[in-house]
């Protein structure tokens, strides 16, 4: 359709004097099914916008306020040099009209197609005939569709959590103690379909909870309560956390343990079934750096640095949660860096503000030293894609990543990482 209107008509409709006209009946034409129809009102208009306005009319106009019938509007347009009716000419004047009518009415549907679903595979399945099922059903519903779940994934996942639910409350269960990973993967395809924290495992605790008549907890030793009251087994040692240069109080064999590899400037990787027995004593004040990715402990372990090191391998699973309150209880304090990208401010906003940690090397003159570092020693660029996420403790370190467009990893700056982790205090 581009290119119908004459460039004459063209320049002279998208001429300043017609501006707010064309602003007002787009919105007017999206919020309405497209349709010119009904009316709108302009006000306080100057002297260039009403010759202007009149001379596309056909009417003169002499007050400082019109209302423009747009059937009236969409026939003159028709009769004029434009030769188009009042939708082409918009959508040859700027992009294509979009009908929020029709697009709320989709996603609507889309949405209701979620409930509806999660109710029919209710109905086909052996808990139908149970009462907790219809109460769970009406509190999903309530609580929605989390942000950024796509209605064709939250089919997927409640028709999921309809499978583990029959297969842990179901009349055919044997309470025979089955592994969360296994149970996800008959579930999911993965093992870690059911880690803490995913949507599909809230929704199948909260089950849980509702078949049980027990409150829903709101801590991971509650939520592994409840796993065991349907007989999974949370799985205490697969998931484990990174640890430098930890070096408890204390004379019991694990706390040895740790101190004999710091020692030896060795890594430790702690399981949460280790934190459960271990009672991590630090002298009150403790620094305790904190990094993201794993490479960073590598580098200080080569370099037998001697400040401790907590590493949140990209997530802060709830073992490495689990470890940091346990420091934190024992009034440690914590530093922490992670990667100049979206995803990594996002967990040093979550890191830091759950335990007040200083940024380490994480400032907009770090991140801007850092990528006129790169370029000068010819370090390919990687690109910052995602949608941008305000640094709790910078409010210009977002827009200045943005104006720069560059993600750094942690991998850029291990030198200087290293170099503060081997100051002693």
């Amino acid at each position: 359709m581009s290119g119908r209107l004459p460039s004459a008509t063209r320049d002279w409709l998208t001429g300043p004097g017609l501006a707010r006209l064309w602003d007002g009946v787009r919105r007017r034409l999206e919020g309405n099914g497209v349709q010119a129809t009904g009316s709108l009102r302009l006000t306080a208009m100057n002297a260039r916008e009403r010759t202007d306005l009149s001379l596309l009319l056909g009417k003169p106009l002499t007050g400082t306020a019109v209302t423009v019938r747009l059937d009236l509007l969409d026939a003159r347009l028709r009769a004029s040099a434009a030769g188009l009716g009042l939708r082409q000419t918009l959508e040859e004047l700027g992009p294509p009209l979009t009908d929020r009518r029709a697009a709320r009415a989709d996603v609507a549907a889309r949405r209701e197609q979620v409930w509806s679903s999660l109710a029919a595979s209710l109905d086909a399945s052996p808990l139908a005939d149970q009462e907790w099922p219809h109460r769970w059903y009406d509190l999903a519903r309530r609580a929605g569709v989390p942000r950024g779940v796509t209605p064709e994934t939250a089919v997927r996942t409640c028709g999921q959590a309809v499978q583990v639910l029959t297969t842990l409350l179901g009349p055919e269960r044997g309470g025979t103690a089955v592994g969360r990973g296994e149970l996800a993967a008959l579930a999911t395809g993965s093992a870690h379909g059911l880690d803490d924290g995913t949507w599909l495992a809230r929704l199948v605790q909260r089950g849980v909870a509702l078949a049980h008549d027990t409150a829903f907890p709101d801590d991971a030793a509650g939520r592994r309560a409840l796993w065991r009251l349907v007989s999974v087994t949370p799985d205490d040692v697969s998931s484990t956390v990174l640890t430098y240069g930890l070096r408890p109080d204390g004379e019991g064999w694990r706390e040895r343990a740790l101190r004999d590899r710091a020692d030896h400037h060795a890594e430790a990787h702690l399981t949460a079934r280790d934190l459960r027995d271990l009672p991590l004593r630090l002298p009150a004040g403790t620094l305790i750096h904190l990094c993201e990715n794993p490479r960073v402990v590598e580098a200080a372990a080569d370099a037998s640095c001697v400040r401790p090191l907590v590493c949140t391998s990209g997530s802060a699973a709830t073992v490495v949660l689990t470890l940091l309150d346990a420091l934190a209880a024992t009034g440690c304090r914590f530093a922490y860096h992670g990667d100049f990208d979206w995803p990594g401010i996002a967990l040093a906003n979550r890191v830091i503000r759950r335990y007040a940690a200083l940024p380490w090397r994480m400032g907009t003159a770090d991140y801007e030293h850092l990528v006129a570092r790169g370029r000068t020693e010819g370090v390919p660029r990687l690109a910052l894609d995602g949608p941008p996420v305000d640094a709790d403790w910078d409010a210009d370190l977002a827009p200045a990543m943005t104006a720069l467009g560059v993600a750094l990893h942690e991998e850029a700056t291990l030198d200087v990482l290293v170099a503060d982790l081997s100051r002693r205090a």
